[in-house]
C-alpha cells in the first residue's frame, strides 16, 4: 500500500493518459487520434497541428516553435518515448539562434541554487544531485531527464527551477492554503485562482478515479493543484521579464493540455508569444479539442516503469568536476 500523498506531486503528469483510458491496450488494431471538427485520423509517430486538424513534420514543428518566445512541453513522466521525444526538440531548438533558456517541473524552486553551482562547474554530477535532493523529491529515473540537463548546460543556456516545494503543496493538500505560516506562503504565488469551472471538473472526475488515502477533501487537493500551477506560472512570468530570450519549459502533460493548468496562468501574467507541445500515448480511440493544445506528438503505449528501490542505479555519473569553456 503506497504511502498517503506519495503520488501527489505525480499524480497530474497522469492526466493526459488517465483521459486516454485505464483499461490499457487489448485493441489488435493501431489506436487512432482524432480532432473535433476534422474527418481526418492520426496515428503514433504523427504530430498534428490541432487548429487545422492535419498532420506536420517534425522540422516544420520547429520553424513554428521558433517563432514564438514562450514554449511548452508536455511529457508523461513515466513514458520513455516521451523523452527521447523531448531531446530532440531541445537539440532542435538549442541549435536556433537566439537559443533557449530552459525551466523544468522536476526541481523546485529552493534547489536553484544546486543547479547553477553545477551549471557553473564547481560541483560534478553526482554532488549535483544530492545537493538537488533529485531521489528524494522526484519519483522518476535521473535517466529520462539527464539528457536534457546536459544538452542545456554544454550549450550554455540556463536552467530554471520553477516547481513548489514539496512540502507545501502537500500541506495545502492536506489541510488547505490557510493552513500555511506565512513563511510558507512566500513560496507560492501571490494571486491562486481557484474558479475555472472546466478545470475544476477535470480535476473532480480524476480525483474520483483515484485512491489519495486520507486526501478525502477534494477543496484542498484542488487549492493544491491550482497553488502548484499558479507558482509555476509565475515563476516563469518572473524570469519572461527578467530575461529578453525565449524560455522552453518542461513539465507534466496535465500542466499543459487544454492550457488551464499552466499556459493560462501565465498569460494573465504576461503578454507573450507561445506554443504548446503535448507528448501523448494513444491507448485506444480518442479525440482532441481543437484548443487542446498547438500541437500533439501521439506516441505508443511504451510506459516504462522503474524500481522503487534505486530507479537511478543503472545511470552511469562521473563526479569530476568541469569547467566549461564558454563560446
Amino acid at each position: 500500500m503506497p504511502r498517503p500523498y506519495k503520488h501527489l506531486i505525480v499524480l497530474v503528469s497522469f492526466f493526459a493518459l488517465t483521459m486516454a483510458g485505464c483499461a490499457g491496450n487489448r485493441h489488435v488494431a493501431i489506436p487512432i487520434a482524432s480532432v473535433e471538427g476534422f474527418n481526418d485520423h492520426f496515428y503514433p509517430g504523427q504530430i498534428i497541428f490541432l487548429s487545422e486538424g492535419k498532420t506536420v513534420s517534425f522540422e516544420d514543428l520547429i520553424r513554428q516553435l521558433t517563432k514564438k518566445r514562450l514554449i511548452f512541453v508536455g511529457e508523461a513522466h513515466s513514458n520513455a518515448e516521451d523523452h527521447l521525444i523531448e531531446v530532440q526538440i531541445l537539440q532542435a531548438l538549442l541549435a536556433r539562434r537566439p537559443r533557449p533558456d530552459v525551466a523544468m517541473e522536476f526541481f523546485q524552486v529552493d534547489q536553484q541554487q544546486a543547479i547553477d553551482r553545477y551549471f557553473q562547474g564547481k560541483t560534478g554530477e553526482n554532488l549535483f544531485l544530492k545537493e538537488a535532493a533529485w531521489h528524494e523529491n522526484w519519483s522518476f529515473p535521473y535517466r529520462y531527464y539527464r539528457p536534457l540537463i546536459l544538452a542545456t548546460r554544454e550549450h550554455d543556456s540556463r536552467l530554471f527551477a520553477i516547481n513548489v516545494p514539496r512540502r507545501i503543496v502537500k500541506k495545502v493538500a492536506r489541510n488547505g492554503i490557510d493552513s500555511l505560516s506565512p513563511r510558507e506562503r512566500n513560496f507560492i504565488a501571490n494571486h491562486i485562482d481557484l474558479t475555472n469551472l472546466e478545470h475544476r471538473a477535470f480535476l473532480k472526475k480524476i480525483f474520483s478515479q483515484h485512491a489519495h488515502g486520507d486526501l478525502g477533501n477534494f477543496e484542498y487537493f484542488y487549492q493544491a493543484q491550482c497553488v502548484w500551477e499558479d507558482t509555476m506560472a509565475e515563476h516563469i512570468a518572473e524570469l519572461l521579464k527578467k530575461y529578453p530570450g525565449p524560455l522552453i519549459v518542461f513539465a507534466g502533460n496535465g500542466h499543459i493540455l487544454n492550457r488551464y493548468g499552466i499556459p493560462n496562468r501565465v498569460r494573465r501574467r504576461i503578454t507573450v508569444t507561445m506554443a504548446t507541445v503535448v507528448i501523448h500515448a494513444v491507448y485506444r480511440p480518442i479525440t482532441f479539442k481543437k484548443n487542446g493544445a498547438d500541437f500533439i506528438w501521439l506516441t505508443g503505449n511504451h510506459l516504462s516503469w522503474h524500481s522503487k528501490k534505486n530507479p537511478w542505479k543503472k545511470t552511469k555519473i562521473s563526479d569530476t568536476v568541469t569547467h566549461k569553456k564558454k563560446e
